[in-house]
C-alpha cells in the first residue's frame, strides 16, 4: 500500500507528545504524505492544550512543505451516553474530528453500556473517525459497532500504537483481527492510524500489517491510499481550508 494520509497524530500541544507541527509536516512530505491530520488531545486527558489553542488555529496555514494539513482533534468518549469533551462551537473549527475511549476519563459500564455510548459517538454527527475501538480500554461488543459505523459513513480506526507490545494492551491484537473480520464481512471501509507523538512514527503501521494479511482484509476498504475516498466519504472539503470563522476570544 502506498500511503498517503495519516490523520491520528500529536504535536508538542498534546503534552505528552514530541514534535512540532513544523517537524511533523516536514517528517510527512518526507515520506510521502499527500494529507497529514494533527489531532491534538482534547481537555479530558491531563496535561493536554487549553480549549483556546483550538480557537486560535486559522493562524496555522493549511499546506506546510507540500501536505495539505488538517488541523482538529482527538475527543474523548466521557461515558455510555457518548458524551464528548469539547462544545460544539469547537466542532466547527475542527478539520478533522476523531473521537476514543481513553481510560484516564472514561466511565463505563457493561459490555452493553459501553457499546452504546460508542455507537452514541459513532452516530455524532460531529465525529469523523472512532480511535482504537480495540484498544480494550472498554469491553464492546464489535459487530454493532461495526454496523452502526456502516450506516453512520464513520471511519473505524485500526490503530498502530495500541498493537505496540511495549503498550501491554493484551486484547488490542485479539479485537483488531476481530474487527477487520467483521469491517470485510459487512464491507466497511476502514483507516490505519499511526496515533504518532514524534515525527518519526508518522505512517508507521508496521504493528498493523500482520494482522491485514491474517484476515486476508482486502485493500479495496482501507482509505490510507486513496485521499480522494476519504474526503468525499466523510464529507470534508478536499482542499485546505482558508475561510475558518473564529469566534472571538
Amino acid at each position: 500500500m502506498n500511503c498517503l494520509l495519516d490523520v491520528h497524530t500529536h504535536s508538542v500541544a498534546s503534552g505528552h507528545a514530541f514534535s512540532t507541527i513544523q517537524e511533523m509536516a516536514r517528517e510527512a512530505s518526507w515520506r510521502g504524505l499527500q494529507v497529514l491530520g494533527i489531532t491534538e488531545h482534547a481537555p479530558g486527558i491531563p496535561g493536554t492544550c487549553d480549549p483556546i489553542y483550538f480557537r486560535n488555529l486559522s493562524v496555522v496555514p493549511r499546506t506546510l512543505y507540500g501536505v495539505h494539513v488538517m488541523l482538529g482533534a482527538e475527543l474523548n468518549i466521557l461515558d455510555c451516553s457518548g458524551r464528548l469533551d469539547l462544545d460544539e462551537e469547537y466542532y466547527r473549527l475542527l478539520e478533522i474530528r476523531i473521537a476514543g475511549i481513553h481510560s484516564l476519563c472514561w466511565k463505563g459500564g457493561t459490555r452493553e453500556e459501553n457499546t452504546a455510548g460508542m455507537i452514541a459517538a459513532i452516530r455524532n454527527p460531529w465525529t469523523h473517525i472512532i480511535s482504537h475501538p480495540g484498544d480494550g480500554t472498554a469491553e464492546l461488543s464489535f459487530e454493532p459497532i461495526v454496523l452502526a459505523a456502516k450506516e453512520s459513513k464513520t471511519l473505524l480506526e485500526i490503530n498502530n500504537s495500541s498493537l505496540n507490545p511495549v503498550r501491554h494492551k493484551t486484547d488490542a491484537r485479539a479485537n483488531n483481527i476481530e474487527i477487520l473480520r467483521l469491517c470485510k464481512q459487512h464491507e466497511v471501509p476502514v483507516i490505519l492510524g499511526s496515533d504518532a507523538h514524534i515525527c518519526f512514527s508518522i505512517a508507521d503501521y508496521g504493528n498493523i500489517y500482520p494482522l491485514l494479511a491474517e484476515t486476508d482484509f482486502p485493500s479495496s476498504l482501507i482509505m490510507n491510499d486513496k485521499p480522494d475516498w476519504f474526503f468525499s466519504y466523510l464529507g470534508i472539503p478536499s482542499t485546505p481550508a482558508n475561510d475558518i470563522s473564529v469566534p472571538a476570544l
